[in-house]
């Protein structure tokens, strides 16, 4: 066999397969494309971290929050951005440094994204409790910024009464010992 015939007797299934694997990776229309984003309205109920904190004693972070909508929110979803700070050292491949370390997430809670928790589906009136267990590893005075959200995609809205935005800061001082 020489090589050009060779060559079109293996090209033709290697086509094939690559064409049906486009087919078989999304490269059609998505399933929500004519979903409409909506609007979800909530009420952050508790916002549980202590004030005062020491290095090293671990502690329990409380998140809970309500649907007050008329609609099932489709993935209740926490982000915390304050776990971690930036260092200063610029010789570090990460300049993000702890500031408490999550030893126990809430409960079936994992995402792909970063710092962010989600509890599925809530209905109309339920409420979800985001219960987190942390040890602090960095003294000092730390915000503690969480955001709601209504789902992971970023097309459906969460907002709180009088349509502010869906979020609390809380502060705490942490000591050496």
């Amino acid at each position: 066999m020489d090589g050009t015939r060779a060559l079109r007797w293996t090209a033709a299934p290697v086509a094939a397969l690559a064409a049906l694997g486009l087919v078989g990776c999304g490269g059609g229309s998505r399933r929500s494309a004519d979903e409409t984003p909506r609007t979800y309205r909530l009420s952050i109920l508790r916002a549980s971290l202590p004030a005062r904190q020491y290095v090293a004693e671990p502690v329990r972070f409380v998140f809970e929050v309500r649907n007050d909508s008329r609609a099932t929110v489709p993935n209740i979803a926490v982000s915390v951005d304050s776990f971690g700070r930036r260092g200063d050292r610029v010789d570090l491949a990460d300049a993000q440094r702890p500031v408490w370390v999550v030893d126990r997430p809430p409960a079936g809670s994992a995402t792909a994204y970063t710092n962010t928790w989600a509890l599925g589906p809530l209905r109309q009136g339920a409420t979800r409790r985001f219960v987190w267990q942390l040890t602090p590893v960095r003294s000092g005075t730390h915000r503690v910024r969480v955001r709601l959200a209504a789902g992971l995609t970023g097309r459906d809205r969460a907002v709180l009464a009088g349509d502010r935005s869906p979020e609390r800061e809380l502060v705490v001082r942490v000591s050496a010992g």
